[in-house]
């Protein structure tokens, strides 16, 4: 499972101009969902998130959690973080996990953030979004669960 997070101070989603979701100070959570991730990946991914100390304190501009700061995630699924380009120039997203077990694991990532306290928003899985946000910081981090995974995912992907 990957993620890049970003620590924004606003950011909405928009489905055919309207708009689904909006947050204030948090942040947005890109979440790719591949074939061999599981429930033990998409809960370890929420906690780690949970607990990721990208917000400023009094002392530290990097030092806080989003449980810490009470802020808002919004996460939006995005299959195109499993591409890979190793081969030519047009993406193959064959790590990509099935709609119907990507849609599962998002929902439960999404439930493991709550169940730590945090508001979630989503967009809408599968539909064409149009994500807008206002990094700040600007603070943005890659992340993958498990973290020890990353050669046996590549060697799946090729």
């Amino acid at each position: 499972m990957k993620a890049v997070v970003q620590r924004v101070s606003r950011a909405e989603v928009r489905v055919d101009g309207e708009v689904v979701s909006v947050i204030a100070a948090g942040l947005v959570v890109l979440l790719g969902v591949e074939q061999t991730d599981g429930d033990r990946e998409a809960q370890e991914l929420a906690h780690k998130i949970a607990k990721l100390r990208i917000f400023p304190s009094e002392n530290r501009p990097i030092d806080r959690s989003v449980v810490d700061v009470g802020a808002a995630a919004l996460v939006v699924s995005q299959f195109t973080l499993c591409a890979n380009t190793k081969k030519g120039n047009r993406p193959s997203f064959v790590s990509a996990a099935p709609p119907e077990e990507a849609e599962r694991l998002y929902e439960l990532f999404c439930k493991e953030l709550r169940e730590q306290g945090i508001d979630v928003k989503t967009g809408r899985f599968a539909a064409m979004m149009e994500v807008e946000l206002v990094n700040d910081g600007p603070v943005t981090i890659g992340l993958r669960s498990p973290p020890e995974r990353d050669s046996a995912a590549r060697r799946l992907s090729e």
